[in-house]
């Protein structure tokens, strides 16, 4: 199982809401653990109103659901590196997705490759590779999808293979307080808000200039002076997510993970920028750059970049 898990790991991490959460500490006692800057003071923020929408947000994962409605060109750049940090394999291209009646298709306008990012019948040798596609490559003609996040429950219940895995996935970044049965070490390690695991991290807020726009920045880090136990129970690094100060809305969120199972371990850097089409939150850039391996099966370094515009519909 552990084979298959940690690749499809990667597949939905950009895509979550990692504060969203049952059994978690209350507002008002993570409220006194949050280290707000004078800016923030003098501004009277609402902090327990401001944690709880931060908990709540879907926000985040309705912008991925919305590329699967809107037509948008993507400039695709995908590096597998050596251990060196040499380029080993390499795609760069630019995509078309067009959307018509309900339905979505992609045009491949260029494409470059090096090395043995393909096999012969043109599938990824590289999980990362698959990764990549699984976000921002269409194959065939999809169609009858949505960007609706509300009530949405996910359950591995008659599920199987891969698409079991991917549907711990979604538990483990869109439910992460809860129990998620199949995938082995991690438990409840990413459940930051947890008061067992909270304590092994710094929470504050601030306000800064994002792109132009005046953001509230929350930052969630662990902290520098944990012991070796404690620093076992850790998963998320760091995750600092950009508030518009007026909307409210996320316009940018950075992420570090990393853990060490022993049968495998990952260590991944991801950078979101947000944009609007219209009404519609959707994502401008996101920058990955990981390396993971696992039993059986060779190390990858994987770096790519998605810069997506020309949104329509």
């Amino acid at each position: 199982m552990v084979k298959r898990i940690v690749p499809v790991f990667f597949c939905l991490m950009i895509c979550q809401g990692v504060f969203s959460q049952e059994d978690s500490l209350d507002n008002e006692r993570l409220k006194q653990m949050v280290t707000l800057s004078e800016v923030v003071i003098h501004n009277n923020l609402d902090v327990a109103k401001f944690l709880q929408r931060i908990k709540n947000d879907t926000t985040f994962y309705k912008a991925f659901r919305t590329l699967h409605i809107l037509g948008y060109t993507c400039l695709n750049d995908i590096r597998m590196m050596d251990k060196k940090g040499n380029v080993k394999a390499s795609l760069q291209s630019k995509t078309v997705q067009h959307v018509a009646n309900g339905c979505r298709t992609m045009e491949t306008l260029d494409e470059r490759t090096t090395g043995d990012m393909y096999d012969d019948k043109k599938n990824f040798n590289y999980y990362t590779g698959e990764l990549y596609a699984s976000l921002f490559l269409t194959k065939g003609k999809v169609c009858g999808e949505n960007n609706i996040v509300r009530g949405i429950e996910h359950s591995t219940k008659s599920k199987s293979g891969i698409e079991k895995h991917k549907e711990q996935l979604k538990m483990l970044f869109f439910d992460p307080g809860k129990k998620i049965p199949g995938i082995p070490f991690i438990g409840n390690k990413i459940n930051i808000f947890d008061p067992d695991v909270a304590k092994n991290y710094d929470f504050s807020i601030d306000m800064t200039e994002y792109n132009g726009q005046d953001c509230y920045i929350f930052t969630i880090k662990t902290k520098e002076d944990l012991g070796s136990s404690e620093r076992d129970n850790i998963v998320i690094d760091n995750i600092t997510t950009w508030f518009n100060a007026k909307t409210m809305e996320i316009v940018g969120r950075n992420y570090d993970i990393s853990y060490d199972a022993g049968v495998y371990d990952f260590d991944v850097h991801m950078e979101v920028q947000m944009t609007h089409y219209g009404n519609y939150l959707v994502p401008k850039t996101l920058y990955y750059n990981g390396t993971w391996d696992m039993v059986f099966k060779k190390r990858e370094r994987g770096v790519f970049t998605a810069t997506l515009f020309d949104f329509n519909k």
